[in-house]
């Protein structure tokens, strides 16, 4: 599912224009991407937590080259959805 296509499914169900869809997943998404860039975590109660993931040093290979190269720390942006979520999931699949 595509944004333009979450952004239609929310207009038809509640009535609200595309455009202002549109604004408002806009504006969620910069909210959640901002609060992490600051180091924040951001809890959805029942959907999931963005969370921040500290990635430690550790020695790569640069196979092109054949050398040893040092990958600094670093962090990366993670989803883990809501317990109720995954279980919806995967009763949903299962039945299929």
């Amino acid at each position: 599912m595509t944004k333009a296509e979450i952004v239609a499914e929310i207009a038809n169900k509640t009535g609200i224009e595309k455009v202002t869809v549109q604004a408002t997943v806009e504006a969620f998404m910069e909210t959640i991407k901002n609060a992490m860039v600051t180091g924040e975590n951001v809890y959805l109660r029942g959907f999931g937590s963005f969370t921040i993931k500290k990635r430690a040093e550790k020695t790569g290979r640069n196979i092109s080259k054949n050398t040893t190269i040092i990958i600094p720390a670093h962090n990366i942006p993670a989803f883990k959805p809501a317990k109720t979520f995954v279980i919806e999931v995967k009763d949903h699949v299962n039945v299929k």
